[in-house]
């Protein structure tokens, strides 16, 4: 699903304007965004949790020429789907 329809399905659901919709899904993005930057864990009940992880360097290989890289460390985001949404996919 994209960000298009997405907004489209709070339009309906919400009956308000595309504009409306757009800048609430942006305002929930941008919130989430910047949550996870300041390192917190954003957690929406039911629905799931966002965190972020830390990984370490390590060692890698090129795929093309199967030389040994390093790959440094970096920081990334993990999602944990919460009970309802195990469920509701299930």
């Amino acid at each position: 699903m994209s960000k298009t329809v997405l907004v489209k399905k709070i339009r309906e659901k919400l009956d308000m304007s595309a504009k409306d919709a757009g800048a609430a899904l942006d305002a929930v993005l941008d919130s989430i965004e910047e949550g996870l930057k300041n390192g917190e864990t954003i957690t929406l009940t039911g629905f799931g949790t966002f965190k972020t992880v830390e990984r370490s360097a390590r060692t890698g290989r090129n795929p093309q020429t199967g030389q040994t890289i390093q790959i440094p460390a970096s920081r990334g985001v993990k999602f944990s789907p919460g009970k309802f949404l195990k469920d509701a996919v299930k």
